[in-house]
């Protein structure tokens, strides 16, 4: 498959395109599915979306990525490895973003086992954070089931709203 990143057992990762504008509309804006981030995507705002990886494809080779399944091809989300600056301490994100019909069936857990494992392995990072809303508790199952921690909690600045995220840490030692 033409701009692959990663693959797994069911999941293909790959780079997004212009040409995935429709289908992270419906991923995007799902009121239900963008819950923690409290806000609505506008069509502009999928497309700010599609050019703000581009940009990090460009730079790191690395940002969200689309989900889909490999025998279905089916698209079910998207999920991210990329680096983020959280009070001027340079840390590695994972994310993952799934249609409510993919929930609950271990893909954000194997989306997010792929990025861990490439971040470790092949980037050598010493270590990985999640930045997940209280609430999300699903999120934060993910999370937790890799085994990283609390490490702290930050203010984040979407759209002028402030949100309180925890900082979850895995670190490469932790790794099993």
């Amino acid at each position: 498959m033409q701009n692959m990143f990663l693959k797994t057992e069911r999941l293909n990762l790959r780079y997004i395109t212009q040409d995935d504008f429709e289908e992270l509309k419906t991923i995007l804006q799902d009121k239900d599915v963008m819950y923690a981030w409290e806000y609505d995507f506008t069509d502009n705002h999928v497309q700010e979306w599609i050019n703000k990886n581009l940009g990090l494809y460009a730079k790191y080779n690395l940002g969200y990525f689309i989900v889909s399944e490999n025998i279905s091809n089916n698209i079910i989300g998207q999920a991210a490895l990329m680096p983020d600056i959280i009070d001027g301490n340079q840390y590695y994100e994972i994310s993952y973003i799934l249609k409510k019909e993919y929930w609950h069936k271990g893909y954000a857990t194997e989306a997010a086992n792929a990025l861990k494992n490439y971040a470790f392995e092949t980037l050598n990072l010493n270590d990985v954070i999640f930045e997940i809303r209280p609430n999300n508790i699903p999120s934060r199952k993910v999370a937790e089931n890799f085994g990283a921690k609390v490490c702290g909690k930050f203010i984040k600045k979407v759209r002028d709203k402030e949100m309180i995220h925890l900082i979850y840490k895995l670190a490469k030692t932790m790794d099993i």
